[in-house]
């Protein structure tokens, strides 16, 4: 483990949670589309949920075991298409997208910053924010399949 304190690690990570939440506020503010402006609502409320848990964790009122969540599927679809360019009246599914693509990084950052770390409440607190990321990610991946490729009558 590096020098970095638990109180430095948290403080990184309940920054990257705000600036997350302007992100998608900011991009909330971008798109036309109803359904898609929720979509974007609901993961902001996401990012304000986990600053609020890590505020808990940091001030001592929660456990190890305080943040509990199944794991995330792996669509992938990030990985294969190139992040859209944030312009003004985005589609929904380049909305979705752009999303997909910020929530895969804050996954990384979080399993990245848990590596750094021995064994112990810190790393599992980490590892389960990367999990959460990556669920946000899927559902992220999930609309956009469902936006870019919409069911036909046909099947």
């Amino acid at each position: 483990m590096t020098d970095t304190s638990l109180s430095d690690v948290l403080d990184t990570a309940i920054q990257r949670e705000r600036e997350a939440y302007r992100f998608y506020t900011d991009l909330k503010a971008r798109v036309q589309e109803n359904s898609a402006r929720e979509a974007i609502a609901f993961i902001a409320a996401e990012e304000r949920r986990h600053e609020a848990f890590l505020l808990d964790y940091k001030a001592g009122k929660l456990g190890p075991g305080g943040l509990q969540m199944r794991q995330a599927i792996q669509y992938k679809v990030a990985e294969y298409l190139e992040e859209p360019e944030i312009v003004e009246d985005m589609s929904s599914a380049d909305v979705f997208l752009v999303a997909a693509h910020r929530e895969s990084r804050s996954n990384m950052f979080y399993a990245e910053l848990a590596a750094l770390h021995e064994d112990g409440d810190l790393r599992e607190m980490l590892l389960k924010m990367a999990n959460e990321e990556l669920k946000h990610k899927e559902k992220m991946e999930y609309l956009y399949a469902n936006t870019a490729f919409p069911q036909t009558d046909g099947g």
